[in-house]
């Protein structure tokens, strides 16, 4: 009686799921990429983390995402990384080009 229902709910919930871990993905590959065109002395003028963490902790986090781990609380922090580095590492290193 509810079989079809039920069967389009689960299939939204799997696109739902897929949708998300695509647009995680794209955040961790645009910071991986982002820390891979500054150079290291930009990391230490803006008294960061060196390029070479930055781009390990980053790469990690693309590679755990693309991998698909039972542990997904690594994942989020690898997400949480991510952000870290787009909210405050990158801004600091704009800033720098900028003078």
């Amino acid at each position: 009686m509810y079989g079809g229902f039920v069967g389009a709910a689960s299939s939204l919930e799997m696109w739902i799921n897929v949708g998300i871990a695509f647009v995680l993905l794209v955040i961790k590959i645009f910071a991986f990429v982002s820390a891979l065109l500054y150079s290291g002395e930009s990391y230490v003028a803006a008294d960061k983390l060196n390029k070479a963490t930055w781009t390990l902790i980053l790469g990690i986090g693309v590679l755990l995402q693309v991998v698909p781990i039972p542990l997904s609380i690594v994942n989020l922090a690898m997400l949480v990384a991510a952000c870290v580095y787009l909210a405050d590492v990158r801004p600091a290193l704009a800033g720098l080009r900028r003078r």
